[in-house]
């Protein structure tokens, strides 16, 4: 069975992938410039909240980050064009992951799915427009994708989601879209078409009859998503790469190339088995492993990372450190936007804590939090009793998030954290 991946099947998905993909990176990296995000998210900032075992990503020292944002730039040009690919992609992959991993309040479903797209393309062959390719390679790819929206279904089993009261904040947000938010039959149709889609789309593109049907429904949803929500090039992207689960014919003759030759199976390899199985157990794994963690994910984040867990909660949060009585200002340590992402994510407030915790002299730290989830009231969120500086990063469930209460009445307000 495992031989059917070195199978040689037409490499012109791969191509086409390769293509949309680095197009898209490059107009990211121009994004950040355009925006002065380079500034504002990597040297503007004094303290950079760190992800799990990569506490020594750090963002590079004067100009160091803006000559990284070129160098991505260049990649992704590569990549598009097929120039030097493979250096290209590797490059891409190395400083995106970096980019990436310099502070977590930078956190972005699509910037996660771009690392990930990165060192696929770093590690398949998709270089030329008239070559095959092994079967493992185009699946590792679609497979790829395709898990994105499955999780994205599976996160949105709960209870938050179908009853309609996550869609009344976004629906809110619009004119054309304000009658269905006011009305709670048009917000659970909403809540229901969105899980049914992500549910529902990746047979829908793989069957032929009901392909034109699902291609419809994904330039719908994509474009909704553009409309309603901001995030960057997320919709974008995906709906780009729609046509990589088409026959291979598609995309083809989309790029206007012959047909590729060849029959005989490539040379099997027992450790590409080995890591495409642990490939795809990885990212199976890590957006259930929230499961295991007692509570509502959307509140403790234990988990909530790596998810694919998309526009699924809309928070706000107050937070007030205090060296014993008396409270610590943090605007000397973080951005405005550091700030109010921090007040919502439980592990960040550890970081910084640990962090003031060291700036006066080791002395303990303190944390009135609250915060309110999908219009619930305002609730407690760390046990102000503990002193939060003096606890470490784990894996296990962290004992000082107060539970939520879910039995809250819920109530309109602003949604001012909805990643």
């Amino acid at each position: 069975m495992t031989r059917r991946l070195f199978d040689r099947i037409d490499a012109a998905p791969l191509v086409y992938a390769r293509m949309v993909f680095g197009a898209c990176m490059a107009i990211e990296v121009f994004r950040f410039f355009e925006h002065g995000w380079v500034a504002q998210y990597f040297v503007r900032p004094t303290f950079f909240f760190s992800y799990p075992g990569f506490e020594w990503v750090k963002p590079l020292p004067g100009i160091g980050m803006y000559v990284l944002f070129a160098v991505a730039g260049v990649a992704a040009v590569g990549v598009a064009t097929g120039k030097l690919y493979r250096v290209s992609a590797l490059v891409l992959a190395i400083v995106w992951s970096w980019v990436f991993l310099c502070d977590q309040t930078n956190y972005l479903n699509h910037g996660y799915l771009l690392c990930i797209l990165a060192w696929l393309f770093a590690c398949v062959p998709a270089a030329t427009r008239d070559a095959t390719a092994p079967r493992w390679a185009v699946l590792l790819v679609v497979g790829q994708l395709g898990l994105v929206y499955v999780f994205g279904a599976v996160a949105k089993i709960d209870g938050d989601w179908f009853s309609g009261d996550v869609a009344r904040f976004f629906l809110a947000r619009t004119d054309v879209t304000q009658p269905l938010a006011e009305s709670k039959p048009g917000r659970i149709a909403f809540a229901t078409c969105g899980f049914l889609f992500d549910l529902l789309i990746v047979p829908g593109l793989l069957w032929r009859r009901t392909r034109p049907f699902a291609t419809a429904a994904a330039a719908g949803f994509h474009l909704s998503n553009a409309y309603l929500f901001q995030i960057g090039v997320f919709p974008w992207v995906m709906l780009a790469l729609t046509p990589v689960f088409y026959p291979a014919s598609f995309a083809r003759r989309l790029l206007r190339i012959t047909e590729a030759p060849g029959t005989e199976a490539f040379a099997y390899r027992p450790w590409v088995v080995a890591a495409f199985v642990l490939w795809f157990a990885v990212q199976v794994a890590l957006p259930l492993r929230h499961w295991v963690y007692p509570g509502q994910v959307n509140w403790t984040e234990e988990g909530h990372n790596f998810s694919w867990h998309m526009k699924l909660r809309v928070k706000r949060g107050e937070t007030t450190f205090r060296v014993g009585d008396q409270p610590v200002d943090v605007r000397d340590v973080l951005s405005r936007r550091q700030a109010k992402k921090m007040t919502t994510r439980p592990e960040m407030i550890r970081q910084l804590a640990r962090e003031l915790s060291r700036q006066h002299g080791g002395a303990p730290i303190y944390v009135d939090a609250f915060a309110s989830l999908n219009g619930r009231p305002m609730q407690r969120l760390i046990d102000p009793t503990v002193d939060l500086s003096r606890e470490e990063r784990t894996l296990g469930a962290a004992r000082w998030i107060v539970p939520l209460d879910p039995t809250a009445q819920r109530e309109a307000g602003d949604d001012d954290d909805s990643e």
